[in-house]
């Protein structure tokens, strides 16, 4: 891909977004790419967990405006009028609705639709000088990508709307303290401590784990009898699985299961 690096490792795929200059500014084909990869990533047996960082400095500072506004005369077709989502809202579905636990590695600045990408997350870790902005009141916009969303599910009604409606500056420690992030790594060890925390999840069931994202995306608008109803259907799935299997004979050899997704 031109603007996303692709890697996996021991279970491990690992997306950078590899615009640099831009401090990794989305763009378009940046965004489509991100899809792709992620609806790649889902299908993939081999992939069981997707870690998404930023090259460079940045993690991901947004939307592109250079790119934006130099685009703008040319986005006058029917479908760009009549598109109900956009790029950002078909690149925040793809993420939500990849198969495999999706970390966010916030290496450095995330502001605007950069923060709402690593929301769209499954866990987010961030690197001790890193820093957060939901960014768009700055630029006389209101929020995309599922700020609006992802945000007051995790921090509260109250505390999204003090930091979308201020767009100020988030730091490692609020970020930690107010649950905007799973963990703070020094920049030194980021990227190791990052990536050790992925191999971790890589080693458990792959079929478990899908079920269990699942169900606690289902759960962010789904009524308490509807998840019950879906618990009981997946976890009796599970239990003819090899894997619950192997794991509970690990149990009683009191051992480390090893888990093939079967």
């Amino acid at each position: 891909m031109e603007h996303l690096l692709v890697e996996t490792k021991e279970g491990v795929r690992t997306l950078t977004l590899n615009r640099p200059e831009r401090l990794n500014a989305i763009h378009e084909p940046l965004s489509c790419e991100i899809i792709q990869a992620f609806e790649e990533a889902s299908a993939d047996d081999e992939v069981r967990v997707v870690v998404v960082m930023g090259s460079g400095r940045g993690f991901c500072a947004g939307l592109d405006l250079v790119d934006f506004s130099q685009g703008q005369s040319s986005a006058t077709s029917r479908h760009h009028h009549l598109d109900e989502l956009g790029w950002v809202g078909r690149q925040a579905l793809a993420i939500v609705h990849c198969d495999k636990p999706v970390i966010a590695a916030v290496n450095g600045i995330a502001a605007g639709a950069g923060l709402a990408l690593s929301l769209a997350c499954d866990m987010r870790f961030m690197s001790a000088s890193a820093r957060l902005t939901t960014g768009y009141i700055r630029r006389g916009l209101s929020p995309d990508a599922g700020m609006t969303y992802f945000l007051p599910r995790l921090v509260g009604q109250a505390k999204a709307c003090e930091l979308i409606l201020t767009g100020r500056d988030i730091y490692p420690e609020e970020a930690e303290r107010i649950g905007l992030v799973n963990g703070i790594f020094s920049d030194d060890e980021f990227h190791e401590q990052v990536l050790h925390v992925a191999r971790e999840l890589a080693s458990g069931p792959p079929i478990a784990m899908t079920f269990s994202k699942r169900l606690l995306v289902a759960s962010l608008d789904a009524d308490l009898t509807t998840i019950l109803k879906q618990e009981f259907s997946l976890i009796k799935q599970c239990f003819g699985t090899k894997d619950v299997q192997e794991g509970i004979q690990a149990f009683i050899d009191k051992r480390k299961p090893v888990f093939r997704g079967e």
